[in-house]
């Protein structure tokens, strides 16, 4: 591989920085991959996602809607049911989340 200087490096891509700027919050990969699994409620998801509060879910939730990759579905009741799950953007992630967790096993070492 040949080292560039720093004058040949250009800005990053706007796109990268953009997915990061959603993919790289604390949770939202492991909120997105738990919603791989399928449709869940928050109570699943605050037990999917280990240490996560409520609020910061809630919020989280929120910004994965904003950015078109979560819905929220609220069923009619009674009793009233609130469900979350992916959409088809959020889906057509799964895949690359596969590809990092499979490069994270490989390449990082846990921290203890």
């Amino acid at each position: 591989m040949t080292e560039m200087s720093d004058a040949e490096h250009g800005p990053c891509d706007a796109a990268v920085t953009l997915a990061f700027s959603v993919l790289g919050k604390r949770w939202n990969g492991m909120i997105l991959s738990s919603l791989g699994a399928g449709a869940t409620t928050f109570v699943g998801l605050r037990r999917a996602v280990t240490g996560i509060s409520d609020a910061v879910l809630s919020d989280r939730l929120a910004e994965l809607a904003t950015a078109g990759l979560a819905e929220r579905r609220v069923e009619p009741g009674p009793p009233v049911s609130v469900s979350y799950q992916l959409t088809d953007a959020g889906r057509q992630l799964l895949p690359v989340l596969d590809q990092l967790g499979a490069w994270a096993r490989e390449n990082l070492t846990p921290a203890h």
